[in-house]
């Protein structure tokens, strides 16, 4: 037997395949996914419904819903997809309107490089480093 949570996933599946040509069902490393003129625009992981968002106030939105995390494949925590936001089935009431926000969104569009940490700061003065001989 299905989970209701799926169900809500193939009928938001079945809603975007019907009136959009370009999209349809498909599967990516086993997982039930989305795909809008041959990119994965969405999907369905064992935590919840998975959104590829480009647009970073859409992004930031999402992952302000409860429960909401950054996608890691691997399921280890060492895989973070940055673009991707899964929204877990206790708020599946959030599933369509960001389908339809993944839906619109550009996908060409890379993820942002991480950022970088910022230099340790030092407690005393620094001492500069003497040219080799």
């Amino acid at each position: 037997m299905e989970r209701p949570e799926r169900e809500r996933y193939d009928d938001i599946c079945d809603a975007l395949t019907e009136w959009h040509p370009e999209v349809r069902a498909s599967k990516v490393f086993g997982m039930p996914c989305l795909k809008r003129s041959g990119r994965v625009i969405a999907g369905f992981s064992r935590t919840g419904m998975v959104f590829k968002l480009t647009d970073p106030a859409v992004h930031a939105r999402a992952l302000a819903i409860p429960g909401a995390h950054l996608f890691d494949p691997s399921g280890r925590g060492n895989t973070v997809f940055r673009q991707w936001v899964v929204i877990p089935p206790k708020q599946a009431a959030e599933w369509e309107s960001l389908a339809y926000d993944a839906f619109g969104q550009d996908h060409s569009i890379p993820a942002p490089a991480p950022a970088k940490p910022a230099p340790p700061l030092s407690g005393g003065s620094v001492e500069p480093t003497p040219p080799a001989a």
